[in-house]
């Protein structure tokens, strides 16, 4: 049951998160990714836009410086340079009109001159170009701006570089990256907690509602499920309880009409059983005549016995069957029950074999007389349903604490979807033979009175084997 009800929940369990987590983690997925990217375009714009407007505001500077010549113009862009205020932060670069590297904030210029697109376009477009991206240098990522410095006469004589590195800027929008992660799984585990309280809240009432209609599918007909839910749970859990009230009703009804039936049966077939005697009794009788009352008798009989399985029914229904305990040879009893009933089966061509062994077995406390009627019905249903296998075999021995009897026949078996039902009253399946289909629900019930099991299935190379086992008891 614990086995069963955990596979049950985890099967719910998964599919609430796949259904609840999973939408939750998508859409937060979504949120930390447009936050992150958000913040990225918020930085990097206002940097690129903070280097455009320097790169703007000092080509127009040196735009005014139309009395120098075009040496002293360019001296002057390279002092400038070499002197820039925020070389902390920002280094600024001086190229010449080739893209060559001229000057920078940073000191004296050794190296190769950085090769980013933005530095030909300023020469070539004669306006302000920016980059992001990795230094081809250094390897570092990037924002640089380049705007051209153009001499009074029109010229491009060089190109001012505003560069700096986006490492702080990088680490801002991690940041902001990782304190979104932690949020979204902060909301995660709200909503799984969440998730598990309203799992276990809807569980813990579905479980006991299944364990009482297990019980009531087992045959403890009339059983209440309690519950204080009104809601969904509540009317499935007062459904079942009128359910099962209306099938102890008809239960009871049926338990009624069966005995009364029965009781009333009895009377004409002790009627016709005795006449039928008597008049075999007579000599004088011609041959087809007493074959006929001959199957008058065992047709009687056989209804006789039918009637008695369906009063040990209604009584083991009652609960008003008891036991009587005594010490009994169990061997004895069941080889008394085997030699009986096989001189009835040879008259049917079906060969019963009963296989000996030397092993001892003790008595056990038990009722005899409700153990032989379970190995006659045993004995006769292998004959009934696999009597075209024309042999049967019979068997007793002590196993452990065990006293175990296995009868088997060579018929055609049980379908295997049919195993677990025969036991059922009423049940017959897809067997053709005569019947009430209560023998094996009685001799079950008869045998866990005594503390033991019946089991049936499918024999080895064909046919029913079907076991009892008993308790030795102390």
């Amino acid at each position: 049951m614990a086995t069963e009800s955990s596979k049950r929940a985890g099967g719910l369990r998964r599919r609430w998160l796949i259904n609840t987590l999973g939408v939750v983690s998508s859409l937060g997925l979504v949120c930390v990714l447009a936050v992150t990217a958000s913040f990225a375009a918020y930085y990097y714009s206002n940097m690129q836009s903070d280097l455009e407007s320097r790169a703007r505001t000092t080509t127009e500077f040196f735009a005014d410086f139309v009395n120098q010549n075009h040496d002293e113009f360019i001296q002057s862009c390279i002092t400038y340079t070499e002197t820039y205020e925020k070389r902390n932060t920002i280094e600024l670069q001086f190229f010449d009109s080739q893209g060559k590297i001229v000057a920078s904030s940073y000191g004296h210029w050794a190296g190769d001159s950085p090769s980013t697109p933005e530095i030909p376009s300023a020469i070539s477009t004669r306006d302000a170009d920016a980059y992001v991206g990795k230094d081809p240098v250094t390897g570092e990522r990037i924002i640089a701006v380049s705007g051209p410095v153009i001499y009074s006469s029109g010229e491009v004589v060089g190109v001012f570089r505003y560069v700096t590195s986006t490492r702080l800027v990088d680490v801002q929008i991690f940041l902001v990256a990782l304190v979104s992660t932690l949020v979204l799984m902060l909301v995660l585990g709200a909503v799984l907690l969440s998730s598990t309280y309203c799992i276990r809240s809807v569980l813990n009432p579905v479980d006991q509602i299944i364990e009482k209609a297990k019980r009531i599918a087992s045959g403890s007909y009339g059983a209440q499920i309690q519950t204080k839910y009104d809601d969904e749970i509540g009317e499935l859990a007062n459904t079942i309880n009128e359910m099962s009230v209306k099938i102890s009703q008809n239960e009871k009804m049926q338990a009624e009409f069966i005995s009364q039936l029965s009781h009333e049966l009895r009377t004409p077939l002790t009627v016709i059983n005795g006449w039928s005697e008597t008049l075999l009794a007579n000599e004088d009788m011609d041959p087809d005549t007493r074959q006929g009352m001959k199957i008058i008798s065992s047709e009687a009989k056989r209804l006789t016995e039918m009637v008695m399985e369906l009063l040990d029914f209604t009584r083991m229904q009652d609960g008003r069957v008891t036991l009587t305990v005594e010490p009994t040879d169990l061997r004895s009893e069941f080889e008394d029950t085997v030699f009986m009933y096989g001189s009835r089966l040879a008259q049917d061509g079906i060969e019963l074999n009963y296989l000996e062994n030397d092993q001892e077995i003790p008595e056990i406390p038990c009722d005899p007389k409700r153990l032989r009627q379970v190995f006659l019905n045993i004995l006769d249903n292998a004959a009934k349903h696999g009597g075209e296998g024309k042999k049967i075999d019979a068997s007793i021995a002590r196993e452990g604490d065990w006293v175990v009897v296995r009868i088997r026949d060579y018929g055609p078996g049980i379908p295997e979807d049919e195993i677990p039902l025969v036991k059922k009253k009423f049940y017959k399946g897809s067997s053709k033979a005569r019947g009430t289909g209560i023998g094996l629900a009685v001799c079950d019930e008869i045998v866990e009175m005594h503390g033991g099991t019946l089991t049936l299935e499918n024999a080895p190379g064909g046919g029913t084997m079907v076991t009892v086992r008993l308790p030795v008891g102390e």
